[in-house]
Formats: structure tokens, sequence, C-alpha cells
């Protein structure tokens, strides 16, 4: 499966970005969204099912963002609202068995970064 993570940018704090992952076969695979900073440990922020029913988020995006998917364009998308500089990050999208993971396959990252 080879992914593509697109959408990152500079935005100011409140404001709002949407992500996208491309991938080929990606009906298959329940699909991950995580971030990473430099020096910390890479953060899982949202999974979704393979078909959309079960979705997790991390404590700290519940209410502002939201991982959705469409599966007739091979396409996870994480919708990213009322962002703050603590949300800069490099955003990387995987693929796995189960929207908790554990996640195989991953693409490379895109760097959201919010100013304050």
């Amino acid at each position: 499966v080879q992914l593509q993570a697109y959408g990152g940018g500079l935005v100011q704090a409140g404001g709002s970005l949407r992500l996208s992952c491309a991938g080929s076969t990606f009906k298959a695979y329940a699909v991950g969204w995580f971030r990473q900073t430099p020096g910390q440990e890479r953060e899982f922020v949202a999974g979704i099912s393979q078909t959309g029913f079960s979705i997790y988020y991390v404590d700290s995006v519940k209410g502002r963002f939201t991982i959705s998917r469409d599966n007739a364009k091979n396409t996870v998308y994480l919708q990213m609202n009322s962002l703050k500089p603590e949300d800069t990050a490099v955003y990387y999208c995987a693929a796995g068995s189960t929207y908790k993971g554990p996640f195989h396959y991953w693409g490379q990252g895109t760097l959201v970064t919010v100013s304050s």
C-alpha cells in the first residue's frame, strides 16, 4: 500500500486545515493519522475503520478534528478546526488492520504549523 499525505501548511490559531491521505487499495485497510514534533514520540491522533463505522480520537483533538474517508476516491481526510499552536507537527497517515492499529504502511508526512 502506497500512501501520500498532503494538505499541510501554515495557519493562524483558531483556523482550519484539511489533510488528505491518498492510497492504493485503501478500502481494505483501516487508516490512522499520527503527528510528531522534534524530540517527541509519534502520537496517534485519529483512526478510522475500513467502513468508517468505527472511529478513534485522542482526547486532545476531540471536538476539533474529524476523520472521514471516501473509499471511492481512495482517500482519508482529517479536518482540523480550532487549531492551536500545540497542534503544530508533522502529520503522517498510516494503514493497518484495525482502526486502533497496528499500522504497517506509512506515508510521508505533511507539516502543519499553527501560529499564535
